[in-house]
Parts: C-alpha cells; structure tokens; sequence
C-alpha cells in the first residue's frame, strides 16, 4: 500500500523501480490461485473467516484499484502501449513466471518490449499496437524479421497486421488489407488457410467498385502484385495480374510509351512467354525501328529470332555489326593488330550473315577484303596453319581474290615442306594437292572434311565452280 500511496504523490508518476515494485507484489497478493495464502493471512487478521464470495469480489476490487491507478501515471507520463505500467501489470498478472524485476526494469518499460508486444495481441488489442508501434517507427517498408529494430517484435505485430487485414477484407478496404498482408510477410509470418483465402477475395476485388465506376487499373495492378508475392504459386492471381498488366500496356501504347513497356515487361515476369506481353513488348521495338531510336541489340537479335520476316530488324543488326566492324579498325586493339583484324572480320561476317543472301554486296565486300588482309597478316606473323584455318572457315572462297588465292596456295606448300621435314609425307603430300587445287582456281573448303553443301548464291556469282570435284 505505501509503494501505491508513494507512486499517486506529486511528481513520482515516473519512479520506475516504486512501479515495478508495486506490481511484482500485488500480482502475487491477488493471483487466483493465492500463492501467498493472502485470503487466510487476511482470515487470521480478522480472527474470522473471510467467505470465499467476500474474498472474490475484493480480490476483483483492489485488482481494477491497481489498474486504474497506473493507467491515470501512464497517461500522466505520456506513456503509450508498449511502454505503459498497466500493459506490465497485466503481463505480470497473466504470466506464468514474473516478467517484472524491480531491480533492472528496462529502459523503455518495465518489461522486454517482445513481451509488451505480444501480451497486446493475446489480449485483442492489436490496433493498440499497431498505432503505437507506427508512431514510432513510422516507415512500414523497414518493418522486416532481419531488422535488427524489430525483431524483437516481429511475431506479435505479423499476428496484428493478419489480423487487423482481416478486418479490412470484411469491411472492403482491399488495398489496406493487402497492404497489411505483405507487412506481415516481411515480419516472417507465414499465412494460414483463412488468411490466404482473404487474400483472394482481396485480390478479386482491389481497384475495382461495385457499379464498375471509378475503377483504378493502377491500384488493381498494385493490389495483384501484392496478392501475387503473397501467394505466388496461385496461378489465378498471376494471370489475372498478367491479363490487366496487358490491358493497361495497349491502353497508353501511344500516350506514354515508356509506362507502356514497363507494363509488358512486368506481365512476362509474371508469366514468363506471355504471347500478349511479347508481342506488346515487340510492337514497340518495330516502332522504335522504324523511328531510328537507339536499341539493344540483345532485344533487336530476339525480335528477329521471333520474326525472320522482320526485315527492318534484320538491316538494323546488319548496320550494328559493320558500325561495329569500322570503329574496331579505327580504335585498333592495344594489345595487338592481330586481334583487331580478326575482330573486324568476325564482326562483318555476322553482318553479312544476318543480311542474308543478296541484301548487303557492300558489306560482303568489306569482308572479302577484311578477310584478305587478315589472311596476309597471318602469312607475315604467324604459322601456314593459321592462314589455313582462316581459310576452312568458309569466310571467302577461291576465285574471289587472286591475292587471297595465292596466300593460301603459298601456305599449303609451306606446310607441305614442314611436313615432309617431320617426316609426314602423307599429310605434306595432301597439302601440295589442295595447294595445286587452289592454284588451278579450283575451291577447296568444303570437300576437306566432307561432301559440298551445294553451291552459294549471291557471292560475287561464283557459287558453282567445280568444287565437287576436289578429293
């Protein structure tokens, strides 16, 4: 009685250690089960017993005393929730152990905070928590189970924010219950059945009213990515996240291009291969061709897989690559002339191949002629067998290129007599044959390893030249 006599004077409504004092001995005073027998030290004083009806109701009586009490401190104090003496005293009261030790309250309560926290949800108080837990740490977003900061709370405030969404869902407010949801899920909280299922309903009806008036795509799409994080293997969320992220696309393909895309994109992340998705997605790459934008070239080689037909994707990559070819040679690589050539000549050949018979004689020059110098470079600096390999790539055939012709020619027989010198007349005696080929004009490349693949059209007219009788 004196520590609550003390704690109602002026001014002693913040003595922590008077409080928890205070708690720790009337919690144990009016336990139900009267573990310190204060109903027979309270029979023995009146020297009469006390009927056990008398007992209960004073018993309730001093009980809602000590509650009223420190609830009047706690609002004097300015004590919200968690922190209060009279969530402490409840605690206390309802523990199974005592929760608070009067010699080392804690510095924001007299219990842990986690205690404070899940003693509110036990007793339906979880709005009470929320509000205060929200007014301290105001940005939901860093409310995670790996935060440091709210660890220590996380499993009582994913049972509040579950069950303060379920709430919402029955009154209709889905873009808040969902909302609350994806909280919980940062806090770790796994969800049960009926909370599952309160996302569905949530999802089939976020953005969307009754009369069909004032429906909001944006909120919709921003209600289904919430639902769909939630339950990802729900296929139903997804392809109606998927259907609405199309619509909203096609909507402002025109108006606002840029939001356009990021909604095809988005609708392929949910459904991977979306054909409505790809062909928005690609509806906008044509535009962009057509208007010269500056593109990817990842995205331009896709729409022409996608397409072949495509031909003003098939000329953009055929410009890339030659664009490509001419900046290598202008800004020669450092580490040898070489590499730049071969560079330069692997790139026109995958410009020439991307154009396709026919399409590019100026490019197919420059890499007749890329090609020839490299075939010169490779005699002057490297082995026969380089120039010989550059030759089997089927990069330019014979007749082409007399100069070109001749360095092949010239390496066949160099390596025939490298050849004979290591004692391999077979091998030299093949390379003095193929050397003799070339020089009577005759193409070498196919029949090497294999039958002809036929004759090549569109290659300076010299597509049938008596390859197939070469070996």
């Amino acid at each position: 009685m004196s520590a609550l006599r003390r704690l109602s004077e002026e001014g002693r409504h913040t003595e922590a250690a008077t409080a928890a004092l205070a708690i720790v001995l009337w919690a144990h005073l009016l336990d139900e089960e009267d573990p310190g027998d204060f109903h027979g030290l309270l029979s023995e004083r009146r020297d009469t017993p006390v009927p056990e009806k008398l007992w209960e109701e004073a018993r309730q009586h001093l009980h809602g005393r000590v509650t009223d009490l420190l609830h009047a401190l706690d609002v004097r104090a300015g004590r919200d929730a968690l922190s209060a003496w009279r969530t402490a005293w409840e605690a206390e009261r309802d523990g199974l152990d005592p929760v608070v030790v009067p010699s080392a309250a804690e510095p924001d309560g007299l219990i842990p905070l986690g205690l404070a926290a899940g003693h509110l949800v036990r007793h339906g108080r979880h709005i009470d928590l929320l509000d205060t837990y929200t007014a301290r740490h105001p940005d939901t977003t860093a409310w995670t189970v790996d935060a440091p900061d709210h660890r220590a709370c996380a499993d009582a405030l994913g049972q509040a924010l579950a069950g303060r969404a379920q709430d919402r869902v029955r009154a209709g407010e889905w873009t808040s219950a969902l909302s609350d949801f994806s909280t919980a899920a940062q806090l770790g909280r796994s969800l049960a059945a009926k909370e599952q299922q309160a996302v569905l309903r949530a999802a089939a009806n976020v953005g969307r009213t009754n009369t069909g008036r004032g429906n909001s795509p944006v909120t919709r799409i921003q209600g289904l990515d919430l639902a769909h994080a939630l339950l990802p293997q729900d296929t139903s969320v997804a392809a109606e996240l998927t259907a609405e992220l199309v619509r909203q696309g096609r909507r402002v393909f025109t108006s606002d291009p840029a939001q356009s895309r990021r909604r095809f994109a988005r609708a392929l992340d949910v459904t991977p291969g979306d054909p409505d998705a790809r062909s928005g997605l690609d509806g906008h790459l044509r535009a962009e061709l057509d208007r010269g934008d500056k593109l990817c070239v990842d995205d331009v080689q896709g729409l022409l897989e996608r397409d072949p037909e495509c031909e003003p994707a098939r000329k953009w990559l055929g410009d890339h690559y030659a664009e490509l070819a001419m900046t290598a040679t202008a800004a020669p690589d450092t580490d040898g002339l070489r590499t730049t050539m071969e560079r330069r000549v692997e790139l026109l050949s995958m410009a020439v191949g991307i154009a396709g018979p026919g399409r590019t004689s100026q490019v197919r020059e420059q890499l007749d002629t890329a090609v020839r110098l490299l075939a010169e470079h490779l005699e002057a600096t490297a082995s026969p067998s380089d120039v010989i390999e550059l030759f089997l790539r089927d990069l330019m055939r014979t007749g082409v290129s007399a100069r070109f012709d001749q360095t092949v020619e010239s390496a066949y027989l160099n390596r025939a007599q490298e050849r004979e010198q290591a004692g391999d007349p077979d091998g030299a005696q093949h390379d003095r044959v193929c050397a003799e080929r070339i020089g009577a004009g005759l193409p070498d490349q196919g029949l090497l390893f294999g039958p002809s693949p036929g004759p090549r059209s569109g290659r300076h007219g010299h597509g049938d030249t008596g390859q197939e009788a070469l070996f």
